[in-house]
């Protein structure tokens, strides 16, 4: 049986986030791709042709909230007026955080 009393263990979470507004042609999948790096996230980030951006991320809980919560605003110059999160099974299929094509 497993020992539990070494303290909480972090969760693991994905999300497919579809981000709307001016993000496109603003580094928005650049720096997100840096701010996923920074926050030990893996998954990816790509435009897509309706103009939104959207992002499939894994990781601890706690910096999937960070990611969304920066999503919100994104890089300046980029204008975020909605963010629509879907929770998706962690798959930890994931070695990095890229942009896709």
């Amino acid at each position: 049986m497993a020992d539990l009393t070494n303290g909480p263990t972090k969760a693991q979470r994905r999300v497919r986030v579809f981000v709307d507004g001016r993000v496109q042609g603003v580094f928005f999948r650049a720096t997100t791709r840096a701010v996923a790096q920074q926050l030990g996230l893996t998954g990816w980030v790509r435009n897509l042709r309706d103009g939104r951006v959207e992002i499939v991320a894994e990781g601890p809980a706690d910096a999937v909230e960070c990611l969304l919560r920066w999503a919100k605003t994104g890089p300046d110059g980029a204008v975020v007026t909605d963010t629509d999160v879907r929770e998706e099974a962690y798959r930890g299929e994931f070695d990095s955080f890229r942009v896709r094509g």
